[in-house]
C-alpha cells in the first residue's frame, strides 16, 4: 500500500480542496451526480493558473472585450444609423458592465481549475450558459421596446467577450504542469512483470 493519496482523497497540502471535498461529500447523491456529469469532480489533476499569467489574461480579457465592444458599436451604428442614440452603446454603460463580468469570469477560471478534473471543458460550457443567461435581459429590453437592431448589437457583444474572455483565459493563463504521478488514478500501467 502507497502513502500517496489516491485520487478519490484531496491532497492534504490544499485546505481549500479539503473543504470542497467536505462540502461534496454533504450534498444530496442527486446533486453530487449531476456535478460530477459536468465534471465538477474535484479530482484536480493540473495546477491552477500562475497568478502573473491570470493577472496578464485579466488585462488582456478586458481590454480586449472592450475594444471588442466599441468596434461592434461602431459598426452596429454604422450599418443600423437608427441606433446612433441607443443608450446601452454609450462607452459608460457598456463598459462598466464588461469589465465587472469580465472580472468575475476571469475570477472564475482558477475556481474551476481548482474544482474539475476537466476544466476547460467545464469553463467552456460555464461560458456557453452564462452568456445565454446574459441575452435575457437583451431579450427583455428588446420586448419592452428597445431596437431590435441595437439590442442584436448588444447580444453579439455578449456574445464576443465571452469569445475573448474564454479564450484569453485558457490561453494566456492556461492550467500548470499535472499534479498527479503516474501511479496516481485508475489509469496507472501495471508494473513491468520479472
Amino acid at each position: 500500500m502507497s502513502d500517496r493519496p489516491s485520487s478519490e482523497s484531496p491532497s492534504p497540502r490544499d485546505p481549500l480542496l479539503v473543504i470542497a471535498q467536505e462540502v461534496f461529500d454533504g450534498l444530496p447523491s442527486e446533486i453530487r451526480r449531476w456535478l460530477k456529469f459536468v465534471k465538477v469532480d474535484l479530482d484536480v489533476r493540473r495546477e491552477p493558473p500562475s497568478w502573473a499569467r491570470w493577472v496578464l489574461a485579466l488585462v488582456v480579457a478586458n481590454l480586449g472585450s472592450l475594444i471588442s465592444d466599441a468596434i461592434l458599436v461602431a459598426i452596429g451604428t454604422t450599418i443600423f444609423p437608427s441606433t446612433r442614440g441607443f443608450v446601452h452603446f454609450q462607452p459608460t454603460d457598456y463598459g462598466k458592465l464588461t469589465l465587472i463580468g469580465v472580472s468575475i469570469a476571469c475570477v472564475g477560471w482558477p475556481v474551476v481549475a481548482r474544482i474539475s478534473s476537466q476544466a476547460r471543458w467545464l469553463f467552456l460550457l460555464l461560458a456557453v450558459l452564462v452568456t445565454l443567461v446574459l441575452w435575457l435581459p437583451d431579450l427583455w429590453i428588446l420586448v419592452h421596446g428597445e431596437p431590435i437592431r441595437g439590442v442584436g448589437v448588444l447580444m453579439l457583444m455578449h456574445l464576443s467577450i465571452a469569445f475573448i474572455t474564454y479564450n484569453t483565459l485558457v490561453r494566456v493563463a492556461p492550467l500548470g504542469r499535472s499534479n498527479k504521478s503516474p501511479c496516481d488514478g485508475p489509469r496507472a500501467a501495471a508494473p513491468p512483470s520479472g
